[in-house]
């Protein structure tokens, strides 16, 4: 996506984010170890910034990611995940320890060869915002060797400090403050990712952009390419030609995949009942849902939400093509 491009998409985007953040871990492990972070329900993404060493995040169904020193990993839709060292074996004891309402984390009688800054930021209008689900099921920067990643840092040390300092309008300063490392992030992806396919691509058209907003927000509904038509004030063949121009792919195509990822997503992300899923995004079904993820992600949609159970390769590209990014 190109400089400008991006640039529209987030003078529409970023207005309607509201986000609330959250360092939750400073982390200092060595030897064999392993952290599991679970769903926090809607609204919240997590984040990994490794300032030295590597680890490797497992999510399921999408196999394994190695992260290196200077990489930072956004997970927008929190999805649940198992961050561990690239060697397996036996896991070692993890001492926890609070100071200045951060957890200082730590393995037991191992050196410490990799180092990691964790935490959550919390989408408060994410319920109402349809352009949240668009975002990518990850966005990865590796900034090692760049003052980037000292920026980072220091802004997520900047956001601790003033929520710890509880002085007038911290909050207020927190927030803006991770507002900032968020759209520095988007920002970054989107120019970074030239090739993009996915929903953030179908909305730099105004044709495809109506529809996959009315998608986004009704996934539910029984949608046929007419009334996709009807929404992007186009014919049939126009919007198929839209969507294979941005996306590559047929509009009903991209209704399915979407489905999919969204529920994907939200058995990651969230503790919600699948049968509740299946209804929001349009199966009719637990079962059909069930079978669609089987098909899709070749596991059940119970193992989505059982990091470390895959037991997949690390591979440098895991997220499937049309995970609504």
């Amino acid at each position: 996506m190109s400089e400008a491009e991006a640039a529209e998409l987030l003078k529409a985007m970023v207005p309607l984010f509201r986000i609330r953040p959250v360092i939750e871990d400073s982390c200092r492990f060595g030897g064999s170890w392993e952290s599991l972070h679970t769903p926090n329900g809607r609204g919240w993404a997590q984040f990994h910034l490794v300032t030295r060493g590597s680890c490797v995040v497992e999510r399921p169904g999408l196999g394994a990611q190695r992260l290196e020193a200077g990489d930072i990993l956004l997970l927008p839709h929190g999805d649940s995940h198992l961050v561990r060292s690239e060697v397996r074996g036996a896991a070692g004891r993890v001492s926890t320890a609070i100071r200045n309402g951060v957890r200082q984390r730590a393995t037991a009688d191992a050196a410490v060869d990799t180092e990691l800054l964790c935490g959550r930021f919390l989408f408060e209008t994410s319920d109402e915002n349809p352009l949240i689900a668009a975002l990518p099921d990850e966005i990865i920067l590796r900034t090692a060797g760049e003052p980037l990643l000292e920026r980072f840092r220091r802004l997520l040390l900047d956001i601790r400090e003033e929520l710890d300092a509880g002085r007038a309008g911290s909050e207020m300063v927190a927030a803006d403050l991770a507002r900032a490392i968020f759209v520095m992030m988007l920002r970054d992806h989107l120019t970074g990712q030239a090739s993009e396919k996915g929903a953030l691509s179908l909305l730099q058209d105004r044709t495809t952009a109506r529809v996959v907003l009315a998608i986004l927000g009704d996934l539910a509904r029984d949608w046929t390419l007419d009334e996709m038509a009807d929404v992007a004030i186009a014919s049939r063949a126009t919007l198929v030609r839209a969507f294979q121009k941005r996306a590559s792919v047929a509009p009903m195509t991209f209704l399915s995949d979407l489905r999919l990822a969204v529920a994907r997503k939200r058995l990651a992300g969230t503790l919600d009942p699948i049968a509740k899923i299946a209804h929001e995004v349009g199966y009719a079904s637990e079962s059909a849902l069930s079978k669609a993820i089987m098909r899709k992600y070749g596991v059940r949609p119970g193992a989505l939400r059982e990091p470390g159970s895959q037991g997949s390769a690390v591979n440098s590209d895991t997220s499937s093509q049309y995970s609504t990014s």
